[in-house]
């Protein structure tokens, strides 16, 4: 697929109206999202945090969250004060967040062979 076809398919053309709610969010919003810690801030100090950097914060947050599944399983095996309920949402958080991983890992390759493929 054309990279520009897809970029197509986002953008309205100019005779067709924009969907309600896609308008751009206002940097006020975003600001108070940063300041929140959801979002990197947005001031010209940004943290420059590299991109493996990023990568391994996301590979340690998915394996925490597997240990604590495991510790969770274990917990409720030895009749410890771990709920089944709680358990089971530990489990699909982590199995989750696994599957988000995954698929984040299959796009940067994807681009990456998209950039091997490109003629210089």
């Amino acid at each position: 697929m054309n990279p520009l076809s897809s970029i197509r398919q986002i953008i309205p053309s100019a005779g067709q109206m924009p969907m309600p709610g896609a308008g751009a969010i206002p940097v006020a919003e975003l600001e108070k999202l940063a300041s929140t810690g959801e979002l990197p801030k947005l001031s010209g100090s940004q943290n420059s945090s590299s991109f493996s950097g990023v990568l391994e914060k996301m590979v340690s947050e998915v394996n925490q969250k597997q240990a604590a599944a495991g510790q969770s399983v274990h917990d409720l095996q030895n009749g410890q004060t771990a709920s089944l309920h709680q358990t089971m949402i530990a489990l699909e958080e982590a199995s989750v967040s696994f599957q988000l991983m995954v698929e984040v890992r299959n796009k940067v390759l994807e681009s990456y062979q998209e950039l091997m493929r490109m003629q210089v």
